[in-house]
């Protein structure tokens, strides 16, 4: 089993909603590098490629670039950016938005398909690998569970309003 050490030692036994928060959060950056570095070491991208192209995979017919930073939460440089390269390895394309030239729409090629459909593939299996040591049903109870919390997180009145 691994050990994964919790921030704060322990400190915090009191406050259960922190210890959660903390525990969760270690257990998404556990998986977050595992991720980045499987996909660094054996298909030679990165985490956000690929989220672009699982983006692409979503909308076959090609998305705007506004639209695949939005769905992706992160600004239009870095989205800018991550096609470009995309665009240079031949895995996507873009092309003018009708009636809008300034705009551009981004799409997978066949050459992005058949690449995403590899890497998709590898994603699957690692993330099913590192889920190994919990059963089917405590993988529903704790999907369910953070159904609550994201609830609870919409429900937030002490978030500011952007």
């Amino acid at each position: 089993m691994l050990d994964v050490r919790e921030k704060h030692d322990g400190a915090l036994v009191w406050r259960s909603d922190i210890r959660v928060w903390l525990r969760l959060l270690s257990c998404s950056t556990i998986i977050e590098k595992r991720l980045r570095r499987r996909f660094a070491e054996q298909y030679e991208t990165t985490l956000p490629r690929f989220d672009v192209l699982a983006a692409l995979e979503r909308a076959p017919e090609g998305i705007s670039m506004g639209e695949l930073s939005r769905a992706l939460l992160v600004s239009n440089g870095n989205v800018t950016a991550l096609v470009r390269q995309l665009e240079g390895q031949g895995l996507i394309e873009s092309r003018a938005a009708p009636g809008d030239r300034r705009s551009s729409i981004v799409a997978m090629t066949e050459k992005g398909r058949t690449h995403f459909t590899e890497l998709a593939t590898a994603h699957h299996r690692w993330i099913k690998a590192m889920f190994e040591g919990m059963t089917r049903a405590q993988q529903l109870e704790l999907y369910g569970l953070l159904a609550i919390l994201k609830e609870s997180l919409g429900g937030d009145v002490n978030e500011p309003k952007e």
